[in-house]
Order: C-alpha cells, then structure tokens, then sequence
C-alpha cells in the first residue's frame, strides 16, 4: 500500500492511496475527492492520504476492515503509531515512534475521514461524530445554551504534547541571509517575506497587478489556479502595506533582472530552465539551502514570519493589527501561536510598568 501522486487532466496534482493490488482504495478516494472538490490543497491532500495509509496499515495487519473499526481499534491505532513503547502493549508489527504532534495529526486526518464517511452510515464514523458532539466535562461554557445540541469542533482523542515555541531570527540574521543573495529577485523574496510575514505560497502567487507601489500596498489574492502550485491559504483578499524601500526593491527587480521577461507572475525563472515561468516551491528549497550553506544560519522561510509577528508583538503593536498583517481570520489564532515571552521578555515588561523596585541586593 503506497501514496501515490496524481496529475488530474487540467494539470493540477492530487493524491491517492493505492492498495497492494495497485488501485485505488474506493473509501478514501471518494474522501480526498471530496477534498480537491473542497479546494483544499495538494499538501493537504497528501497529507490526509500518507495518515489514511498508516490507518489502512494497521487495519489489515489484525484483519479489519476500515468500516468495521470500533473506538479500540483507534486506541490501539495510537499504541502502533506509538511503538515500541516501554509502558504499553503493541503489536508485534509495529514500527517506528511517532511524537505526540505527529499521532495528533494523523488522528485529525481520521476523524476528518470518518466525519464524511459518517453520512453513509457506518458505525465507527456514527460514534466518533456523536462523541464530538457531547460534552465530557463539567464545564459549561458561558451562554452554553444558546449553541446546546450543536457540533462541538473537539476532537474525541488527542495526546498531550509539548508547546513548541516558533523560532526566531535576530536583525542581524535576516540581513545577512539577504545580503548572501546572488540576485536581485531573491533578495527582494527575502525582504518581502521578513517585513510582510506572507507566507511562501502567498508570495509565489503575486501578480504584477497586485503590487500598487505609488500607494505602498500589495494585494494577497488566492488563486486556485496558479501554474506554480503556489496557495495563499486564505478564503479572502487582503491588502497589506509596504514600506518605501520594498517598493523601490521592487522597481530595482523589475529594472534590473525581470527586463522583458513576459509574465504576469512577480517572481519568475530567470537564471534556469524553464526561463519565464512562475517560480515553484522546489527552487525556493534550493534557495534556502543555498543560503544556509553560505551563512551558516539554520532558518525556514516560515522562519521569517514568525520573526516578524514575534519582534512587532514585543514592540507593542495590537495582536489585531498583527493578525491582520499575517492574514489570520481570527486574533486568537495570532494569539496562541506568536505571543510568547522569553525571560528578557518578562524583565522588560515587569520594567516598564513598575512589576518590581529597583533595590540593591545588598
């Protein structure tokens, strides 16, 4: 059983579990096509199919059939992923260590499943959506009684995992990565990146009509179709402002590398094959690997937007205008994934507003 890649005849990519006779399984095919039909991305896609796979794996090593499980075969889903472990009891098949981040991920592809297999009325799909929509706990959250009887989006089981903290470059980090550039158009991604927080793929999908550089503005436009697979990974339009500076960034690309190149993609091929067509994510990994190589700094491109929600957060800026800037739907999301203060962090604030006196410790 293997995931496996599907080019769709308009061109766009898709993914699939194969089976050990080599064709695809009926149940989750069905589930990713409901997915694609979703727009949801190829990443997730493959995403869902590798965690359905492992599913499928388990499955057929103690003879069940997918619509067959019950709640226990979940758990001990969790035990295999889990495996060896010195505290549980696990198959002798088991293989690998799966941390707590992972196994969740692949439980949320599961229920995700299941949530759709549910309307064809198998069991196992029946009881996880009935056990979404209880709750377990004493707790009643305020005006509870207006949403009573509605889908809580809880999932049924989770492990507990570690709160990882986004890590973060200094100033002087991200202007050497920019300096290390060979090019004009890949100092300019860099600059981008570190002072907007886009992400990549929003990046990847920027039209030369979404830059309006006399009002210091650039456009976030999500685009399903763009031919370098680039996604913006939000359901609306935003309009972020830019500084002087990227603006003139911009016209000193388009001036001095773009040239004639026709294309209505801001960044193109223009120093390898195939000449003038939209950059892909495969050449932007071949750039962060290259500028690791040449400085020294381990960094992500993601690496940059946590950089930069992180350092206007500490200089006071609204988690509203940051979620705005970052285009997240909601400030919680900013909230639980960038506010995180270190211990210098702490002093400063504890300083600033009088938290503690100024006494000799002698």
């Amino acid at each position: 059983m293997r995931v496996q890649r599907v080019v769709m005849p308009d061109g766009s990519q898709s993914w699939t579990v194969l089976g050990d006779d080599g064709e695809p399984v009926p149940t989750v095919e069905a589930f990713l096509a409901h997915l694609q039909a979703l727009d949801r991305s190829p990443t997730t896609l493959r995403t869902y199919a590798t965690s359905l796979k492992l599913w499928l794996v388990f499955l057929s090593r103690i003879n069940v059939a997918a619509d067959e499980a019950t709640i226990d075969h979940v758990s001990r889903f969790v035990a295999w992923l889990r495996a060896p472990a010195e505290n549980v009891t696990v198959l002798p098949v088991g293989t690998g260590r799966c941390c707590p981040a992972t196994v969740n991920k692949h439980l949320a592809a599961l229920f995700s499943f299941y949530d759709y297999r549910a309307r064809n009325g198998v069991e196992l799909a029946q009881v996880l959506v009935a056990w979404r929509r209880s709750n377990r706990g004493g707790y009643r959250p305020f005006l509870q009684h207006v949403t009573a009887g509605r889908p809580v989006a809880t999932r049924p089981m989770r492990l507990r995992q570690e709160r990882r903290l986004p890590r973060t470059l200094t100033d002087e980090q991200v202007l050497t990565l920019i300096e290390a550039c060979e090019h004009v158009r890949d100092r300019f991604l860099l600059v981008l990146l570190a002072e907007t927080g886009m992400r990549i793929g929003q990046a990847l999908g920027l039209r030369h009509a979404d830059f309006v550089s006399h009002r210091r503005e650039v456009r976030i436009v999500p685009r399903p179709d763009n031919a370098n697979g680039a996604r913006a990974k939000t359901l609306d339009t935003h309009t972020i402002p830019i500084s002087a500076g990227l603006a003139r960034l911009y016209t000193a690309y388009m001036f001095d590398e773009y040239g004639q190149c026709e294309s209505d993609y801001v960044f193109v091929n223009l120093f390898a094959e195939p000449l003038g067509r939209p950059l892909r994510y495969q050449a932007v990994h071949q750039l962060v690997r290259r500028l690791r190589a040449r400085t020294g700094i381990e960094f992500t491109l993601h690496g940059l937007r946590h950089s930069r929600a992180t350092d206007l957060l500490r200089r006071g800026v609204g988690v509203e205008v940051v979620a705005r800037l970052l285009t997240h739907r909601s400030s919680t999301t900013t909230s639980q994934t960038y506010i995180h203060l270190d211990v210098e962090d702490l002093r400063a604030e504890l300083g600033r507003y009088g938290g503690w006196q100024n006494t000799d410790p002698s």
